[in-house]
């Protein structure tokens, strides 16, 4: 994690650059349609808190945080609000949003810590709260460019999904990566917690 860290506090701006004006509208379609009108968001992993302001422009009450210090300042001033300074190991809020937006962010979590992690998203959601996520489509645990990546493909999705008794997928699907230069496919997945 800390490698992974430093690499995104040492990048910030070309990282800020690169993803900030990627076009993620057919994602928050798919994500908002089973969101309640006046919906608390959580950007988890916020980045350049290019999300957090497209959900705040569509009317919905969002709160971001993200564990790179550079990160959070840039999504501080780009999305004019606080930004919380936090990891998703850290997260214990419980019973808040209605919807939990984890795009391309648990990817770095320890895949031995992923169920963990995963129920306190789960944990932080209100009833009937839904919970996106994408990973890097793949089964392996790997380094690139200085980041650590734990991927995902649907077996493995099936197993973590398998480990949780009280939610349910309501969708799974590949996309190819929205950057120009990309050809990375990414596995999405949403999950409902029952009421």
């Amino acid at each position: 994690m800390n490698k992974t860290l430093n690499y995104y506090n040492q990048n910030a701006t070309e990282f800020f650059n690169t993803t900030f004006n990627v076009d993620m509208e057919s994602l928050y379609q798919a994500f908002i349609q089973y969101l309640p009108q006046d919906a608390l968001i959580l950007d988890l992993g916020c980045g350049s808190g290019r999300d957090t302001l497209a959900f705040k422009r569509k009317g919905y009450r969002v709160e971001a945080l993200d564990y790179s210090k550079e990160l959070v300042v840039l999504a501080s001033q780009q999305t004019g609000q606080h930004v919380r300074l936090e990891s998703f190991y850290d997260l214990y809020d419980q019973s808040k949003f209605d919807g939990i937006w984890a795009c391309a962010s648990l990817l770095h979590c320890e895949r031995h810590r992923l169920d963990e992690v995963i129920g306190k998203l789960i944990s932080a959601l209100k009833p009937n709260g839904v919970l996106y996520m994408s990973f890097k489509y793949g089964d392996s645990d790997r380094e690139k460019d200085g980041r650590q990546f734990t991927d995902l493909d649907e077996v493995q999705a099936q197993a973590l999904f398998g480990q949780f008794d009280h939610v349910q997928q309501i969708q799974q699907w590949i996309t190819v990566d929205q950057r120009p230069e990309r050809q990375e496919k990414w596995l999405n997945l949403i999950w409902k917690k029952h009421a």
